[in-house]
């Protein structure tokens, strides 16, 4: 019931820059990675497709989704860089609704899977992600300025057929080993 609220009561759209101006209370949240304005500018500018947020009632920011295409061959997929959405929206199904959209716009650029980084400590991310169809692919020694871990989580697209792309990696990397 909730969700179905929450469904009439959102409006979902391109990212802009001027959204920017408008998103003090989804950034401050302790746990949303937050970058300089020349870092949004520039994602906004390469990959307008992979950018959406969400807003409620009198354009309150709900939360946002930063992201990417990038890699060649069998590895060309999607990546979430930000999935965001501000303690009192969450529960919701915001962030279902944005990270829904990044992997509708992956199967449309015909990636072979997307993912996303997150941090080995934040176990609640890891169970949303795990309940989207997420799984760990690989741990990445020191990835948050050297001092925490994180997880390289994985969904296959319909077009890695043989789920080639989230077979999980038997070893940690280190971050400079990153494709």
């Amino acid at each position: 019931c909730v969700a179905n609220l929450t469904q009439l009561m959102t409006t979902q759209r391109r990212f802009s820059a001027f959204d920017l101006l408008k998103f003090n209370n989804v950034n401050l949240d302790p746990l949303t990675e937050t970058y300089h304005l020349n870092f949004y500018l520039q994602y906004l500018a390469k990959w307008p497709q992979y950018c959406f947020h969400v807003h409620g009632p009198h354009r309150r920011p709900m939360g946002y989704i930063l992201g990417k295409a990038e890699g060649v061959g069998e590895n060309w997929h999607g990546h979430v860089t930000a999935v965001t959405v501000p303690p009192e929206y969450r529960r919701l199904g915001v962030a279902v609704k944005l990270m829904g959209v990044l992997e509708r716009v992956s199967e449309w650029d015909r990636g072979y899977f997307v993912d996303l980084f997150v941090r080995k400590s934040n176990s609640v991310a890891i169970g949303f992600y795990e309940k989207l169809g997420y799984s760990v692919y690989r741990q990445v020694i020191g990835y948050y300025s050297g001092t925490e871990d994180a997880f390289d989580m994985r969904k296959a697209l319909s077009r890695d057929v043989d789920r080639k792309s989230i077979v999980p990696l038997t070893r940690p990397v280190e971050p400079d080993d990153l494709d």
